[in-house]
């Protein structure tokens, strides 16, 4: 049973292109299985979390933490009585337009397009559903829901007027605004609450799966951690229950801690929020002014300390910055390459490179392919063009 203030599938917005309704999925069911299904989501497997592809095995990869993502925003939707079918679609599909190596690779593109229109992954992913993923007869593109590309678009709230980020204070990238000016996305509202529930699972899956990794890693220990809010009281809390713990079992019993945590405080937050607020449908949420799914503040500024924490341990620890500064310099030796010859794209994309009228246009067909890339396929080209694996 949904609540009144979920996306009901029956009052769907629909599609762009107009298609008969399955017999036996809904269309945010339909929506989830065509992101699984596409080229972009496969390739998530090879792309960067925080540590590059090649570092390890065990490490978490894109495609892997939108899993763990997909599985939080699940849980937390049933609780809620929101459409969890939405929520996951929304998940699944949040990182489909991050580039190879992670933040670094986009920072790096970020800066070589800002004169073609400039370039952010959310963006990217709403090109990727609409425009770049070619294997349907009849349109470019999933051709998913209004739902779901609202979603994709402002999951981490409004874009554009009082209510937006700080962050999009510049001009918004021309993909966003691409796929607006087909379909009115809203830019200025907050997002339906299964689109938030999915932003604050990605906060809470990389929050517990980087301190998983980080320890796996070396960058820091346990005994770090019992240093620290949320993860101490975890540790201490298995201690005190189980004597002579191995390591492994140790570490996984404090962390799963930490993630129940998170997922009750959101829980527990969002129920207070809706109980008070009495919405009757999914555009008082939009409308709201704020967002009804988030942390307490208590744990927020927990929460706060131990990203600091992993920031300067793990994100910005000398072993990551020397493996960023390698990938920086794939990327930024690739881009400009293509740019003055574009004849060394792959035959597949000659067509779109031959409809190139000018460099604003073929910087963003050049930006489409290097950002797909995964990052084995970006160290090989780079090493098949330059020369040398550049320490990778």
């Amino acid at each position: 049973m949904l609540a009144p203030y979920a996306c009901h599938p029956d009052h769907s917005r629909g599609q762009l292109h107009k298609e008969c309704m399955s017999s036996f999925r809904s269309p945010f069911q339909r929506d989830r299985d065509r992101i699984i299904h596409s080229s972009a989501f496969r390739r998530l497997k090879h792309k960067t979390q925080v540590f590059v592809e090649h570092e390890g095995d065990y490490y978490r990869t894109r495609l892997t933490h939108s899993i763990e993502v997909a599985q939080v925003a699940r849980t937390i939707s049933g609780v809620l009585g929101l459409n969890a079918d939405l929520t996951e679609a929304i998940a699944l599909a949040h990182d489909l337009g991050h580039t190879p190596f992670g933040h670094t690779g986009e920072d790096v593109l970020c800066l070589l397009m800002e004169p073609y229109g400039g370039f952010d992954h959310n963006a990217q992913a709403l090109r990727i559903v609409t425009r770049l993923e070619r294997h349907y007869a009849d349109f470019d593109g999933l051709n998913l829901t209004w739902e779901t590309l609202e979603g994709i678009a402002k999951h981490n709230g409004p874009v554009i007027g009082a209510n937006a980020d700080a962050k999009h204070d510049g001009p918004l990238p021309y993909a966003l605004l691409d796929v607006n000016a087909l379909w009115d996305l809203e830019l200025s509202t907050h997002a339906s609450a299964e689109a938030q529930v999915a932003a604050i699972a990605d906060d809470v899956a990389y929050s517990h799966h980087d301190l998983h990794d980080g320890l796996r890693s070396g960058l820091f220990t346990e005994d770090d951690l019992m240093k620290l809010p949320i993860t101490g009281p975890a540790f201490a809390e298995v201690d005190a229950l189980y004597s002579g713990l191995d390591k492994m079992r140790r570490r996984h019993e404090a962390l799963r801690r930490v993630f129940g945590r998170m997922v009750e405080d959101v829980i527990a937050v969002a129920q207070n929020r809706l109980t008070v607020a009495q919405p009757k449908s999914v555009d008082d949420i939009r409308d709201m002014g704020t967002t009804i799914i988030s942390f307490s503040k208590s744990l927020y500024q927990e929460l706060k300390e131990i990203r600091s924490f992993l920031f300067h341990r793990m994100y910005r620890a000398p072993s990551v910055m020397a493996e960023r500064a390698k990938v920086t310099r794939v990327v930024n030796d690739l881009f400009p390459l293509f740019i003055a010859q574009p004849d060394l794209l792959p035959a597949e994309w000659c067509a779109d490179v031959l409809a190139a009228t000018d460099e604003v246009t073929l910087a963003r067909i050049v930006a489409d392919y290097v950002a797909g890339m995964t990052d084995r396929f970006a160290i090989q080209e780079h090493a098949r063009l330059f020369g040398g694996s550049d320490g990778l």
